[in-house]
């Protein structure tokens, strides 16, 4: 049978070149040869490199199809348990890699903490926080140095801690009459939405921290919240975004034609010039008093002149963004799965509210010096931290220069992810490690202060969260809240084996559904 006639062109020896060899076709040919040659030379200098085993990937997505198939961090342990605790997987064509063993995590930051100590920065982060002015982002060196200096002794000490009592204690007040209020005229109580209450009491409380203020405004407008709450609550979900030109910066122009750089612009600049506003509020009411927010803190250092740093206003913008990101997500998502534990396991929260309303003895406040003597307490919200670390897989590393790791080789500028999740479930490490039991950390000297590996929710070294004190400050004075006026159950009656613990990927491990509840009033 004769070939078909398209066929017989393409076997032609001798096709006209003047169809071919036209400038256009030479500079796709040229661009060919060049691409081929760089993918050699990449081939050949991998191949002299000890890199970490990695699962095969495809061309162009690398292993993203392997990591989106769960929620990252559930994904990640998976792939590990088939290639190592230390393996690199792809996004797109950009390596990471992926440690997810305590000893491996102890030696990246013990050991070689300075040569792990830079952050990759997304289109994102670049754009809403100034180029990595912020504390989080910002590239190891002189100026983080000086930045975390100022954040750790000025701004999340512990003196800073206890001087937001007040606020703390004034918002909670606040969260417990609202409470309180849906219980009225209703026997046993009804359901409310708690994890929209206690993102709301989060993010009241580091709002008025930070910047004096509160997120929800009810005297703005007929919503209760102002344009200021609506652009915070955008704020970290945009943080958390990827953009095509994370994945691949050569395809960065994508972005821009979705709308993508031009929305992140918006918004960096719309919350900008209301922060500039705050700001500027408080340099005509700087004041000496202790009660003083962080923007009063952060212009009183400016004023005073800093050896260290130029605090302009991007760089007072930055700070007060990431502490505000930091403050009240990791808070919120604390919060939301330890009541979701708890409900789950009932004798566990009657434990809990037995020493929470023994030590208060019906006081109508609790007090730090209460919070101190809740040694249960303390041991739940650990068990949480250990089963739901707010950031899974703590905020990304980047490596600053080539480093040996385990006997394998980390190229410099390699993306870098600790899964703090499966270290802290971890069965080598901790026994019934998927079952919620407090009781472990009871005489336990494991903590989560970053000195204990196998227990890193807040990371550890030089890039670990310097706000831990605050964090848990505003947890413990809230559950303990909660625990002690209200006793709690689900809609439905005893079916905790049937609450929906399913999660969703965002800045922090969050929730994939709202916790729904029925508070009853207690009556000390």
């Amino acid at each position: 049978m004769a070939l078909p006639l398209v066929l017989m062109k393409q076997l032609q020896p001798f096709p006209d070149t003047s169809e071919i060899y036209n400038p256009l076709s030479l500079s796709l040919l040229l661009i060919l040869l060049l691409t081929l040659v760089h993918l050699l030379k990449l081939s050949r200098s991998s191949n002299k490199l000890n890199l970490p085993p990695s699962p095969p990937r495809l061309p162009i997505i690398g292993n993203l199809h392997q990591i989106l198939q769960n929620v990252p961090h559930r994904s990640l342990k998976a792939l590990s348990d088939r290639y190592g605790p230390i393996m690199l997987v792809y996004f797109g064509n950009s390596p990471s890699l992926v440690v997810s063993s305590a000893e491996v995590a102890s030696e990246m930051m013990k050991t070689h903490d300075i040569a792990f100590s830079n952050r990759p920065r997304s289109i994102a982060t670049k754009i809403l926080l100034y180029d990595g002015k912020d504390l989080g982002f910002a590239e190891y060196g002189e100026y983080w140095r000086q930045l975390r200096k100022i954040c750790v002794l000025e701004l999340l000490s512990n003196k800073r801690v206890k001087s937001a009592q007040h606020i703390r204690v004034e918002e909670v007040s606040c969260l417990i009459n609202k409470i309180r209020r849906s219980c009225i005229n209703v026997h046993g109580g009804s359901t409310i939405n708690l994890s929209e209450m206690i993102l709301a009491v989060s993010n009241n409380i580091a709002s008025r921290c930070i910047f004096g203020r509160k997120v929800e405004d009810e005297e703005e407008n007929g919503s209760g919240e102002s344009k200021f709450g609506e652009l915070t609550k955008k704020y970290p979900i945009l943080l958390a975004s990827t953009c095509v030109g994370d994945l691949y910066p050569s395809l960065k122009w994508i972005d821009f034609l979705t709308g993508s750089i031009g929305h992140l612009h918006k918004t960096a600049r719309d919350l900008g010039d209301l922060v500039d506003q705050v700001i500027e509020e408080h340099r005509i009411t700087l004041t000496d008093d202790d009660k003083k927010d962080f923007i009063h803190v952060l212009l009183q250092l400016q004023k005073d002149g800093n050896d260290g740093i130029e605090l302009t206003q991007d760089t007072l913008k930055a700070i007060l963004m990431d502490m505000f990101v930091a403050g009240t997500d990791t808070a919120a998502t604390t919060l939301e799965w330890m009541m979701a534990e708890l409900l789950k396991n009932p004798s566990i929260m009657k434990r809990a509210q037995k020493e929470v309303r023994g030590v208060v003895k019906g006081k109508l406040v609790i007090d730090m010096k209460d919070l101190d003597q809740m040694e249960y307490l303390k041991c739940v919200i650990k068990e949480s931290l250990r089963l739901h670390a707010s950031a899974p897989l703590l905020l990304p590393r980047e490596t600053r220069e080539c480093v040996k790791l385990r006997g394998y080789d980390i190229p410099a500028k390699t993306r870098v992810f600790v899964n703090a999740w499966a270290i802290q479930r971890d069965p080598k490490l901790w026994d019934r490690p998927k079952e919620f039991l407090p009781e472990r950390f009871e005489n336990s000297p494991i903590d989560y202060k970053g000195q204990d590996f196998q227990f890193i929710p807040f990371g550890s070294g030089r890039r670990s969260c310097p706000g831990i004190s605050f964090a848990v400050a505003a947890v413990e004075y809230v559950i303990a809240n909660i625990l002690y006026w209200f006793d709690w159950k689900l809609p439905d009656g005893p079916v905790e084996e049937n609450l929906d613990m399913s999660e969703a990927t965002g800045l922090t491990l969050q929730r994939k559904s709202p916790l729904l509840v029925v508070p009853t009033v207690y009556s000390p």
